[in-house]
């Protein structure tokens, strides 16, 4: 399958279904990671020019664990709109190169609006990409169908009820060195917040896995909307 995950920053894919990703690469699935935000404002001291770089780098990096393709589309933080027409061409452009059979994203409610806005603009894009007189910025063929969504947890996993659950036992390794290829946001929120994110990551992983019989897990629930639903397992 090609499996396409947009998300709103460069870590936040890692966090919420690295596992995921990692257990479909190493069946053999096509992976693409693509952050809409480029995470310059993610660090108290680093200014926004420079993190823009590092988190670009890192993002590399921890696709690069797995062997999936990474795509930024460059928007500041806190200036991701879902509403604006140049971003909703950019997830077109990506959702019609990458023909997906699912896409991950972000749920409609989650702690912050450039997690929502994300949410909404892929719900559009993946639409927009079927409709063959939609015009993109990149000349290709539109989707012969409309791809289904699954939703991935949300940050600490608040108000969010899994319906489907991956079991990731045995990627949960991968998944946490995917998150520490993510140094700049780790060292951070360790040394300024006292925050060790990675214990965080893997006590959500735990939690899910309690939930659903498993060592580790990570959550999803479908985007029910016609004609994104399939009786096909498209999870791993």
């Amino acid at each position: 399958m090609n499996v396409l995950a947009i998300a709103c920053h460069p870590d936040d894919l890692e966090i919420g279904c690295g596992g995921t990703l990692a257990k479909y690469a190493a069946l053999g699935h096509s992976v693409t990671m693509v952050h809409v935000a480029n995470g310059n404002k993610g660090h108290k001291i680093i200014q926004p020019d420079e993190l823009r770089l590092i988190r670009a780098k890192e993002a590399q990096n921890s696709g690069a664990l797995i062997g999936a393709k990474v795509f930024s589309m460059d928007i500041a933080d806190l200036n991701v709109k879902c509403d604006e027409d140049a971003l909703i061409r950019k997830l077109v452009n990506v959702i019609r190169q990458t023909e997906p059979d699912i896409i991950i994203t972000h749920p409609p409610e989650d702690y912050m609006k450039d997690h929502m806005e994300v949410s909404k603009a892929v719900f559009d894009a993946s639409f927009c990409a079927t409709v063959p007189h939609y015009e993109a910025d990149v000349p290709v063929p539109a989707n012969a169908k409309v791809a289904p969504i699954y939703y991935m947890d949300t940050l600490a996993g608040v108000g969010f009820l899994p319906t489907e659950y991956v079991d990731i036992t045995d990627y949960i390794d991968t998944k946490l060195a995917m998150n520490a290829a993510h140094e700049s946001q780790i060292k951070w929120l360790y040394e300024h917040d006292g925050i060790d994110f990675l214990d965080f990551v893997r006590t959500v992983s735990k939690f899910r896995g309690l939930q659903c019989g498993a060592g580790f897990a990570e959550g999803f629930v479908p985007c029910k909307a016609w004609p994104r639903m399939t009786t096909a397992r498209l999870l791993p």
